[in-house]
């Protein structure tokens, strides 16, 4: 796939799939794929393999290969497959490596963690990796602190196809796509739907999206407003699916990935529990309030069901 083709899959939906695990804890391979096939067949644009969604720092290094070889398998080819990668750079080269072998379309570099990272040279991360991967590169910045020449020094290196802009500082974003080449980098919206219409009028083009494991149709419908300009329309939706992210912020986004897990488990597909640091599991009351919602979008036929 051309830098070009895999810019235009940026601009829709950048699904995130769930790792599934077995009953002993470990990733099941035939459960993830499942999971990672019927996002794919809902028509989303582009699909992330080990996002934070996925789990990606829970996963060691051979568990996060089992997971992109899961992508790849599920998805059979019906969508780019974006492999996530990161950690130090030397092992962030060697993923992007290994995933162009495994047959990946493109990678994705999750933020460094690294609690001593400066800013500028966090981007030098990313174009150091951008300059020895294979494979074109999503930069993923969720950190504060950057300037529109950091955003403006990301967005022209000729490898970093995307950024996936994960913060709400939105008058950097609309600073940087200003002060951008056109032709650069993508800036994406980062923080999925609910965010999606403010990082649009600040002239991001697509976003990333958990919900696609539940309930793909109201993530296209928020693209396709988008797309048509129909910003009324797309806070609409937005509305209705707030009480879902609303649930995934509790414990501070300790519970983000918890309710999307759960919500997968209701619709038939059993992926098992978050590992720690994350919340394992829900507690009644929030299972409940969860199910109540997915039995009302299971009944307008906006959810996956049994």
């Amino acid at each position: 796939m051309s830098v070009e083709t895999m810019r235009q899959a940026l601009t829709g939906v950048s699904g995130v799939p769930v790792t599934a695990y077995d009953a002993n804890g470990e990733v099941e391979p035939r459960v993830t794929a499942q999971v990672y096939g019927r996002v794919a067949a809902a028509g989303i644009h582009n699909i992330v393999a080990a996002g934070n969604t996925g789990e990606f720092y829970a996963l060691t290094p051979e568990e996060i290969r089992r997971v992109h070889e899961a992508a790849i398998s599920g998805v059979d080819g019906n969508a780019p497959v974006t492999a996530a990668i990161g950690r130090s750079l030397r092992e962030a080269i060697g993923m992007a490596k290994d995933a162009k072998a495994i047959g990946a379309t493109a990678v994705m570099s999750h933020q460094p963690v690294d609690p001593f990272a400066a800013p500028a040279s966090q981007i030098d991360y990313f174009r150091s990796l951008a300059e020895a991967s294979p494979l074109p590169l999503v930069a993923y910045v969720r950190a504060d602190g950057f300037s529109v020449d950091d955003m403006v020094r990301l967005a022209s290196h000729g490898n970093i196809v995307g950024i996936k802009f994960a913060t709400t500082d939105l008058m950097l974003l609309s600073k940087a796509i200003a002060a951008s080449d056109p032709n650069g980098a993508l800036f994406v919206c980062g923080l999925a739907e609910s965010w999606a219409p403010s990082f649009a009028a600040a002239g991001a083009r697509g976003f990333t999206s958990g919900l696609v494991n539940v309930a793909p149709k109201l993530s296209l419908a928020v693209h396709a407003a988008l797309a048509r300009g129909d910003f009324a329309g797309a806070r609409a939706i937005v509305n209705k699916l707030e009480p879902f992210e609303r649930m995934r912020t509790k414990f501070r986004n300790g519970a983000n990935v918890t309710v999307v897990k759960e919500a997968v488990t209701y619709s038939g597909l059993d992926v098992g529990p978050v590992r720690v640091p994350g919340l394992p599991r829900l507690d009644q009351k929030d299972r409940d309030e969860l199910f109540a919602l997915l039995r009302d979008w299971q009944g307008s036929g906006d959810a996956f069901k049994l």
